[in-house]
This record gives C-alpha cells, sequence and structure tokens, in this order.
C-alpha cells in the first residue's frame, strides 16, 4: 500500500467513524429522552444504536492500522497507544489515544452487561459523552481542521449532541435507576438482536 493510499484511507475512515459514534450517541439520547415516541419501536432503534457503535469502532480499528501503514508519518505503535507519544498534533493524538481506550472499555463492559453490576455498566457507559467530545476534538485539532467537510460534520455533531443532552437535562425524563433503557423492556435491550454493543447509555 503506498503512503498517499494509506493516508486517505486513516482520514476517510476517522471521519466515517466519527460521523458513526455521533449517530450512535444521538440515538441514546433520543431512547432516553423519548423524542423517537414509538415509532419506530424502541427496540429496534436500539439495535440500530448498537450497530452504529459496533460499526464506529470497526473503523477505529482501519483507522489505527492505516496510520501505522502510512510511511510518511511512520507513526509507531506507541504513537497509537500512548497519549502525548506522537510529536504530531500531540493534542489530537492524545485525545484520540485517550478516547479508544474509552470506547474500548464501552464496548468490553456491553459485552459484559450480564455479568456486571448495572450501576457498574451505567457508569462506565457515561463515559460515553467524554468519548465524544474526545473524538471531536481528536477532529477538530487534527491536520484537517482547516477541512470544510470536516467542519461542517463537526459542527453538525455537536450541536446535535448538545442540543439533546440539554433536552435530557431539562426534561428530566427516563429512569434514573442503572439499566433503565430508555422505555424498552429489559428482555428486547439484553438480546441485542443484532449482538452489537451499545456505545452510548440509552439511560443517559
Amino acid at each position: 500500500m503506498s503512503s498517499h493510499t494509506a493516508w486517505y484511507i486513516a482520514r476517510a475512515t476517522g471521519l466515517v467513524a466519527f460521523v458513526l459514534l455521533t449517530l450512535s450517541v444521538v440515538l441514546g439520547l433520543m431512547l432516553s429522552t423519548r423524542l423517537a415516541g414509538r415509532r419506530p419501536p424502541p427496540a429496534w432503534l436500539l439495535d440500530v444504536h448498537r450497530m452504529l457503535s459496533g460499526l464506529a469502532t470497526a473503523f477505529v480499528g482501519v483507522h489505527m492500522v492505516a496510520f501505522l501503514a502510512d510511511s510518511w508519518l511512520d507513526f509507531g505503535v506507541a504513537d497509537l497507544l500512548v497519549p502525548f507519544a506522537a510529536d504530531w498534533h500531540p493534542l489530537a493524538m492524545a485525545a484520540g489515544v485517550v478516547g479508544f481506550y474509552l470506547l474500548l472499555a464501552v464496548e468490553l463492559t456491553s459485552l459484559l452487561r450480564s455479568r456486571l453490576r448495572p450501576r457498574v455498566w451505567r457508569l462506565v457507559h457515561l463515559l460515553s459523552y467524554v468519548l465524544f467530545w474526545l473524538a471531536a476534538l481528536h477532529m477538530v485539532a487534527g491536520t484537517d481542521a482547516g477541512n470544510a467537510v470536516w467542519r461542517v460534520v463537526g459542527v453538525a455533531s455537536v450541536a446535535a449532541v448538545m442540543f439533546l443532552t440539554l433536552v435530557r437535562v431539562l426534561s428530566g425524563k427516563g429512569d434514573p435507576r442503572p439499566g433503565n433503557t430508555g422505555g424498552v423492556r429489559p428482555a428486547a435491550a439484553s438480546s441485542g438482536g443484532s449482538g452489537r454493543v451499545a456505545s452510548s447509555p440509552p439511560a443517559v
């Protein structure tokens, strides 16, 4: 693979991963605020929410591998796994590294949800908010900060998440108890349909 090819793959997969993460968080907030009502059914939205987070994780993986394959930047494993180890856009890279670990924590606890206490699962999934903002920082502080597409995607994503978060806080809707799935019956929520895991808690 040529350096230019790896570089474009890294940039494209990073943008796609951010969009997928944003959509997953947005759906989680819609479930918790019940803005979507009953159409489409909450159980269907939850499955889509999980599918999107699973796809986001996959694209993040490709994003990181592409950086390793890029001979121009010459990233090493430490640059992608240790915050501030990279000299290239250190703030953006550090945000991406920490966000990657939060993504893993959220995804792994989703896979192990049946073995965890509901409160533990919920507390870990609250980190999805931190994950989103780190991902946004990673995108806007990187090399494509001046790109018009990046700006439009970033502004739209941040505006959507901020608006739904404000609605969630002001409305006070949703059961605050750990493990609530935003109106989805526990059986439907635990089955997960597609088997994918959530990257943000519907109960947030």
